[in-house]
């Protein structure tokens, strides 16, 4: 089966560097399939799970925007942060969405509205990734 080169990288650190099968990420206009071969793209990234297909098995790695630039025989997320599955905290992310939440419904004026939308994309995302590993295996 082909395979490429995945590199999910932040400012901070490279998070994957594996060969895989495919992947799925959700770009700036809809879920995008990556498999080998795929023409030469550059597109933004939304808060979303990538899906990583190697053999039969499934990762997940929660990404928080950023873009993806497909190339000939690799793959690159340059990602503004970026966490595997397993080394999500739930009851951190669980607290961090209910203070987003509570920001939101929140009335005071100082409250930084889309700021505390974009801490509630993340912290779903980080549950929604863990949720996803829990099913597949």
């Amino acid at each position: 089966m082909s395979t490429y080169l995945l590199e999910i990288v932040t400012p901070e650190r490279l998070v994957y560097a594996e060969q895989v099968n495919s992947i799925s990420v959700r770009g700036s206009e809809g879920d995008l399939g990556i498999l080998p071969g795929h023409l030469p793209l550059v597109t933004p990234l939304k808060i979303a799970p990538v899906r990583i297909k190697i053999g039969g098995q499934t990762e997940v790695i929660a990404v928080n925007g950023g873009f993806i630039e497909v190339r000939k025989d690799k793959v690159v997320i340059l990602a503004e942060s970026a966490e595997r599955s397993e080394d999500i905290d739930v009851e951190r992310a669980r607290a961090a969405r209910e203070r987003a939440e509570l920001r939101l419904q929140s009335k005071q004026e100082q409250i930084d509205h889309h700021r505390a939308e974009v801490a509630l994309q993340r912290a779903l995302n980080r549950l929604n990734a863990t949720s996803i590993r829990t099913n597949k295996n």
